[in-house]
C-alpha cells in the first residue's frame, strides 16, 4: 500500500502524465486520496485483523483493491485503454471508504500485543543446557556485573535467534561469583506478550521461598511498591530475558531503587540498540558462534552424554556439526534428529541437514517471532533477501538501491533516501537477521550476508505471500506458482526463454536472471519479449553476442532499475525510459557511449559501471555537443565518467551535474591524447559542491583542483608530482586518502 501511495505521488509531479493518461488525473486523484484514509483505518485495525474474520476480510478487499487499482494505472501509463476498470476500481476503493468507520466500530475491541509462542520444550531445552566453549563470555559477564560503577548499570546480551542468549545469560545468572555478590536476584521472561502486571508478579515469585498468592490479589500500583520495597537498599540483579522493546522497562523501572550500591539489570535481546534506550553508555555484549569444535562438542553431549562418540560415527558427526553453522539452536535441532535415526543413516542426514535444520518448525517459529515484530516498512526489506542466492555475500549498495527502486524505502525528512534506505539496513542488522562484511571507510559495512536459516526462513515467507517467485530451473510446461507475482528471480537462465516468462507472468514488476555457469546468448535465444511493467530488470547474468543493447528495454516506460552486462553503447531511445534512476553495466570492454538524449532524463541518480580487476577502467562517456542546451542531471549522484582530460571537456560535463557526491572518473582511452603523454593539464573539481567521495584513475601527469568538502580521495596510475601530496593535505574535510600504483612517480 505504501509503495503504490508512493507511486501515485511520484505520477501526480510527472510532466508527462498528462499526455499519457489525459482526463484520468482526477480519478487517480480521488484514488489516492480515498487510499491514504484507507491506510489509516488499516494501521488502526493490524494487530485486530488476525482475530476476527471480517475485519481480515475487510482488509483482504482493501489490499486487492488497491493492487487492481495500482496494475490498471500503470497498464494506462503504457497506453492499454482501461477508463471504464478505472473507474469501476475507484468506485469500489470509494465504498470501502465509506463502510470503513462502521466495521471498525462494530468489530473492533481492545487487543494486547499478539506473537507466536515458541514452543515450552524449546525454551526448556536452551534453558537447561551446558554451555560448550564459552568460559570466556561467562567470566567476561560475571566481571561486568559485579565490579566497575556503584551506579544501577545495565548489561545486555545480543545476538541473532538460536545463538543461546538466555542459556548464556541463565549461566551467569547462577555464576557463584554472581550469588554471593548480589542480595536479591529477580528474573522474568518479558517476550513479545505481557503485562506490567505479570511482569511484577513473576519477578516477586521469582525467589524459590516465595508463593505468588497474595500477589494475585494486588493491584499494579501496589505490586510495583512492593518490589520496590523488597529492593530497597539491597544490591540486586534482575535478569529480564527476551526484550523486544523499550516499553516493557519504561513500565518497571519506576519501581527500581538506584542506591549507587552496584545493582545491574542483565537482559537478553534481538535488537542491537535496544541498550541505548537504557544507558547510551551501556556497551552490548555480542554473542558469537560456536566455532565448528564447539558444534561438535555439544552435539556429542547432547547425543552421547558423557560417553564418546562411536569412532564409526565421528567423521560424520563432526561434518554434522559443522552444518550447524555455530547456531547452539540448531546443533540441539539436529541431535533431536539423530537421536532418532538408525546409526548407518546419520550420511542422509548430512546430505539433507540444509533443510531439515532450515526447515524445522521451531527454528521457522523463531524466526516468525522477530518478522513479526518488524515494523511494516521493514518487512519487504528482509523478504527481498529472498531473491538472492544462500551464502551469497551482498553488496549493500546495490541492496539500497534495489530498496529504493521497489519503493520500499520512505523519504523522511531532512534526509535524503539513500540516508533513510541505510537506516532500513542498520534497523535490519540490529535485530540481528542481517550480518554487515567488511566495513568501508566511509559510510558503513560494503556487504552483508545472512545466515542460512534466515535466508530459508526469507524464501518460505516470501512464497507463502506471493512476494517473490524464485524459479531454479526453466521449466514453463511445469511452473507453478502464484497467478501474479510482482517479481521473479530466475536462478539458471541457459534455457530461459523471456517470451515464455511474459506470457506466463504478464504483469511482472521485477526480474532478477542468476546464471550458473557463463554463457553468451543471442538475443533470439532468448526470444527478448518483456513484460511491459517493469520497474527493476537485472540483466548481469546475460552477457549478449557482440555487447548489443535489447533494444527491447526502451519500451519499458516504468522501469526504474536497469542492469546489463558488457553494452559499449547506449541508444538514444534510452529516452523513453523518463522514470529510470538507475542504470549499470558490468565488466564492459570499451567505454559506455551515452546519446545526447541521456540529458532528457531526470531521475537518473546512479550511472555505474563494474569493471574487470586489472585492466583499464571503463566508465560512460557523455556527449558534449551542444550541452548549453540540455537540461542538467540535477538528480545524478553516483557517476563513473571516462572523459578526455581537456580542462574545457570536463568543465562542461561537471556544470550539468551539480549534485553528484560519489565520483569515479578515468582518462577514456581513444580520446583525443595518447595515455602515455603527460596532460600537463590542471583537472578542476572543486565546483562540486556536494561531492563527497572521488576516484582519479589514469590522468598521467595532470594536475587537479579539489572541493573543499571532499571526504575521501583514491589516486591510481596519475604519476602526480611528490609537491601535490602538500596540496592534498590542506583539504579540511579529507578523512580517508588510498594511494594506489603509480600514483606518483
Amino acid at each position: 500500500m505504501d509503495s503504490f501511495l508512493e507511486n501515485l505521488k511520484e505520477l501526480a509531479r510527472c510532466d508527462e502524465a498528462d499526455d499519457s493518461i489525459g482526463f484520468q488525473q482526477d480519478r487517480i486523484q480521488m484514488i489516492q486520496k480515498d487510499l491514504v484514509i484507507l491506510r489509516s483505518f488499516l494501521k488502526n485495525i493490524k494487530e485486530q485483523r488476525h482475530q476476527n474474520g471480517k475485519l481480515q476480510a475487510f482488509w483482504s478487499h482493501v489490499m486487492e483493491a488497491a493492487y487492481k487499482a495500482e496494475l490498471l494505472i500503470d497498464l494506462a501509463l503504457v497506453g492499454d485503454k482501461c477508463e471504464d476498470s478505472l473507474d469501476a476500481v475507484s468506485r469500489d476503493i470509494n465504498l470501502l471508504k465509506i463502510d470503513a468507520p462502521e466495521i471498525h466500530n462494530g468489530q473492533t475491541q481492545r487487543v494486547n500485543k499478539t506473537s507466536l509462542q515458541i514452543p515450552s520444550q524449546l525454551a526448556a531445552a536452551m534453558h537447561d543446557e551446558d554451555l560448550v566453549g564459552l568460559d570466556d563470555e561467562v567470566e567476561t559477564l560475571s566481571h561486568r556485573l559485579t565490579r566497575g560503577s556503584k551506579q544501577l548499570d545495565v548489561v545486555p546480551i545480543v545476538g541473532m535467534p538460536g545463538l543461546g542468549k538466555t542459556t548464556l545469560a541463565n549461566k551467569v545468572y547462577n555464576a557463584p561469583s554472581v550469588r554471593s555478590h548480589f542480595h536479591v536476584r529477580r528474573w522474568c521472561r518479558v517476550s513479545q506478550t505481557y503485562s506490567i502486571r505479570s511482569l511484577l508478579v513473576e519477578l516477586l515469585c521469582s525467589s524459590s521461598s516465595e508463593s505468588s498468592d497474595e500477589y494475585h490479589k494486588m493491584d499494579e500500583n501496589d505490586l510495583a511498591m512492593k518490589l520496590r520495597q523488597v529492593l530497597l537498599r539491597s544490591r540486586y540483579l534482575l535478569f529480564l530475558d527476551d526484550l523486544w522493546d523499550v516499553e516493557a522497562w519504561n513500565l518497571l523501572k519506576k519501581s527500581l531503587p538506584n542506591d549507587a550500591n552496584g545493582s545491574r539489570i542483565l537482559f537478553t535481546s534481538r535488537c542491537q540498540d535496544l541498550s541505548l534506550h537504557f544507558e547510551p553508555n551501556s556497551e552490548p555484549h555480542h554473542l558469537r558462534h560456536l566455532t565448528d569444535e564447539e558444534s561438535w562438542t555439544l552435539l556429542q553431549r547432547k547425543l552421547f552424554g558423557t560417553e564418546d562418540c562411536p569412532a564409526a560415527l565421528s567423521e560424520v558427526g563432526s561434518q554434522i556439526a559443522k552444518l550447524c553453522r555455530g547456531l547452539p539452536l540448531a546443533v540441539v535441532l539436529v541431535a533431536g534428529i539423530l537421536a532418532t535415526t538408525a546409526k548407518d543413516r546419520w550420511e542422509e542426514v548430512a546430505k539433507s541437514l540444509s533443510s531439515i535444520v532450515l526447515g524445522d518448525e521451531y527454528c521457522m517459529k523463531t524466526l516468525e517471532l522477530s518478522y513479526s515484530h518488524l515494523p511494516d516498512y521493514l518487512k519487504p526489506c528482509l523478504l527481498y533477501f529472498a531473491a538472492f542466492k544462500e551464502d551469497e555475500v551482498i553488496n549493500v549498495r546495490r541492496l539500497l538501491r534495489l530498496w529504493i527502486s521497489e519503493r520500499f524505502v520512505q523519504q523522511a525528512e531532512g534526509k535524503r533516501v539513500e540516508e533513510a534506505a541505510h537506516d532500513y539496513f542498520v534497523a535490519l542488522v540490529n535485530r540481528s537477521l542481517v550480518k554487515g562484511v567488511g566495513q568501508r571507510t566511509v559510510g558503513g559495512a560494503k556487504a552483508c550476508l545472512l545466515h542460512d536459516l534466515v535466508h530459508e526462513f526469507c524464501v518460505k515467507k516470501a512464497k507463502e505471500e506471493s512476494f517473490l517467485y524464485d524459479v531454479h530451473t526453466w521449466n514453463p510446461l511445469g511452473l507453478t506458482g502464484p497467478s501474479n507475482p510482482h517479481r521473479v528471480c530466475v536462478r539458471n537462465t541457459r534455457e530461459l526463454k523471456i517470451w515464455e516468462l511474459t506470457l506466463i507472468f504478464p504483469n511482472l514488476r521485477s526480474l532478477i536472471l542468476f546464471r550458473q555457469d557463463y554463457f553468451k546468448h543471442e538475443e533470439e535465444d532468448l526470444g527478448i519479449l518483456l513484460p511491459k511493467l517493469l520497474r527493476v530488470l537485472d540483466f548481469r547474468s546475460l552477457h549478449f553476442r557482440y555487447n548489443s543493447f535489447p533494444i527491447e528495454v526502451v519500451l519499458l516506460v516504468h522501469l526504474r532499475y536497469l542492469a546489463l552486462k558488457g553494452v559499449t553503447y547506449i541508444p538514444s531511445a534510452i529516452a523513453n525510459l523518463l522514470r529510470l534512476e538507475t542504470l549499470i553495466v558490468d565488466y564492459p570492454s570499451l567505454g559506455i557511449e551515452l546519446p545526447s538524449t541521456i540529458w532528457n532524463i531526470k531521475t537518473l541518480s546512479h550511472l555505474l559501471v563494474i569493471n574487470y580487476h586489472g585492466v583499464w577502467r571503463r566508465g560512460f562517456i557523455f556527449p558534449v555537443e551542444n550541452l548549453e542546451v540540455s537540461p542538467d542531471l540535477d538528480r545524478l549522484d553516483t557517476l563513473n565518467l571516462a572523459v578526455d582530460p581537456s580542462p574545457q571537456s570536463l568543465q562542461k560535463i561537471l556544470r550539468k551535474l551539480p549534485s553528484i557526491r560519489r565520483l569515479k572518473c578515468m582518462e577514456h582511452r581513444g580520446g583525443s591524447r595518447e595515455a602515455t603523454r603527460n596532460c600537463n593539464e590542471i583537472l578542476e573539481f572543486d565546483s562540486l559542491s556536494q561531492l563527497e567521495s572521488l576516484y582519479l584513475y589514469g590522468f598521467h601527469g595532470c594536475g587537479f583542483k579539489f572541493p573543499l568538502n571532499l571526504k575521501k580521495l583514491t589516486l591510481s596510475y596519475n604519476a602526480q608530482p611528490w609537491s601535490e601530496i602538500s596540496t592534498i593535505g590542506k583539504l579540511p574535510n579529507l578523512e580517508v586518502l588510498k594511494l594506489l600504483d603509480h600514483s606518483f612517480p
